[in-house]
């Protein structure tokens, strides 16, 4: 019996909590404004991501054919599959020159440059005034330089390096954020049993940020997924599957964009917005559990 009654009795703690903070709350009508506004926003933010979600599943599922998914575009089937199978080419070959590079400079601001070093000021000011520019800005970039300078036309390997450039940042600050969250215990841990500073950058450190790292990468392929203004610049709107590198490819974003842009084909639209929605929400389901993968073999 007197062992019962030491063990604390969570239920009624958290009421108490509840009770108490909602006494507070009512004490001080300015307390209870504003968490009634911040309720009040939260709803109205999940029920427009749930209408939003409704809406495209709604308009879009219905409109979906079997012919929507032929080998060929035409204008009678309005084919996705091709621009669906560059959008997995383009995502890719993205992360293939990104997610190194990234990974690589972050280790370095993190792991190995000085502290107070004005490099790393600067590059981490470039990441985060790169990462507030407009797509559209980076679209006009790479149509500078790759289609006009370099005389690449619009092509496959255009999109691939504008997006690249696009997503760098992204990958940069994320996996920094991740290595900084790593205790500094771990290094110690490491060097004191006479591991290297590269071996317990490769053994420790990555693993245990590998969470944190694969979150970035899983924003990157969101935002890549989602581009169309870019590309239309670079890339252009190929409605075939690319062969080569210099091959006109459009992705499912910038063929959703140029479908509702001639208004002909509206239903079509809607179906090639619903297949974007799953698929993205395919990869953020396999991501999720990448993660929990992750999380269990660090622990």
């Amino acid at each position: 019996m007197k062992v019962r009654a030491q063990i604390p009795n969570y239920a009624t703690i958290n009421k108490r909590t509840l009770a108490s903070r909602w006494r507070s709350l009512v004490k001080s009508p300015l307390s209870l404004i504003l968490f009634c506004l911040v309720v009040l926003s939260a709803v109205i933010a999940a029920g427009m991501i749930l209408f939003i979600i409704a809406y495209i599943l709604v308009m879009g599922l219905p409109s979906l054919s079997l012919e929507m998914f032929s080998w060929k575009f035409t204008t009678e089937n309005c084919s996705m599959l091709p621009a669906l199978i560059n959008t997995l080419i383009m995502i890719a070959a993205t992360l293939i020159i990104a997610v190194p590079i990234g990974i690589f400079s972050a280790i370095y601001l993190v792991e190995y440059a000085k502290k107070g070093n004005r490099l790393v000021s600067l590059i981490r000011l470039t990441t985060e005034t790169l990462s507030g520019i407009p797509s559209i800005i980076f679209g006009l970039f790479g149509n500078i330089l790759f289609v006009e300078a370099f005389g690449w036309r619009y092509s496959l390997l255009a999109g691939i390096l504008t997006l690249a450039i696009m997503v760098l940042p992204l990958i940069i600050r994320t996996t920094e954020e991740a290595l900084l969250s790593v205790p500094d215990l771990y290094r110690e841990g490491s060097f004191g049993l006479g591991a290297g500073k590269l071996r317990t950058v490769f053994r420790i450190v990555l693993p245990s940020a590998a969470p944190g790292i694969l979150a970035g990468i899983v924003l990157a392929i969101g935002r890549i997924v989602g581009e169309s203004a870019a590309l239309v610049f670079t890339s252009g709107s190929g409605t075939r599957i690319a062969t080569s590198p210099m091959d006109s490819a459009g992705t499912l974003s910038v063929f959703m964009y140029m479908l509702m842009d001639e208004g002909l084909s509206m239903d079509a639209a809607y179906a090639v917005a619903a297949v974007l929605l799953v698929f993205v929400f395919v990869i953020n389901i396999i991501s999720g559990l990448l993660t929990r993968r992750m999380e269990k073999k660090t622990r």
